[in-house]
């Protein structure tokens, strides 16, 4: 189950639910539903466009970091002192060249981050074949497995915790095993991670 900001409630459940069940599921979830609610109704109306200047706040790896446009001979981006410090060759105020340098620097890290937790994540599995792991920008998913030939995973999954980087790997990993999410599915999800679902909630809740 997930809020998204526009305040749309999106509940999954498998088909053997009766209602009785779901009633049960959102009296337990109802306080974390207020929760989400109160928290998105605060920027209705707001716009969060971001403008690529410093001051503002950006997410890598679960952490709020100011980012710093300063001048400089090369365009660059490091972390340093809590910052991302964007160093750019063009005027520090051109917000589409400093929006260039940032994004290609997240999937520079994306690449690098996501393929490095996909072997450790997939050494968990006993699989003869390895799927290929592609990064691309999904809409309304952080991932997904395509048969046995690849996975994908969504670039802005590297604003969040690597726990909840692990734990989508996993899901699409345990994909490969049972297409659908039965009750095998999520045996074997939680055989691999045992608190699954409360990562996966710190992911909707904060990252969505």
């Amino acid at each position: 189950m997930i809020v998204q900001p526009t305040l749309k409630i999106v509940l999954k459940v498998p088909e053997s639910y009766d209602e009785e069940k779901i009633e049960k599921f959102l009296k337990k979830k109802w306080k974390w539903l207020e929760k989400q609610i109160t928290y998105f109704k605060k920027f209705n109306g707001k716009s969060n466009k971001k403008e690529y200047v410093s001051g503002e706040s950006f997410l890598y790896l679960g952490r709020q970091y100011k980012l710093l446009v300063r001048k400089g001979k090369i365009d660059e981006v490091k972390l340093k002192f809590g910052q991302i410090m964007l160093t750019t060759s063009g005027l520090v105020g051109d917000k589409k060249r400093n929006k260039k340098i940032l994004d290609e620097w997240y999937l520079k890290r994306s690449s690098l981050i996501f393929n490095s937790q996909y072997k450790k994540v997939f050494s968990k599995f006993n699989y003869d074949f390895e799927p290929n792991l592609v990064i691309r920008k999904m809409n309304k998913r952080w991932g997904s497995f395509l048969k046995d030939k690849k996975i994908f995973l969504n670039p802005l999954l590297i604003q969040a915790p690597k726990e909840c980087i692990d734990y989508v790997i996993t899901h699409e990993l345990c994909h490969m095993k049972y297409k659908n999410h039965d009750k095998r599915f999520y045996k074997l999800l939680k055989s691999k991670i045992k608190n699954w679902e409360e990562i996966k909630e710190k992911l909707e809740m904060r990252f969505i």
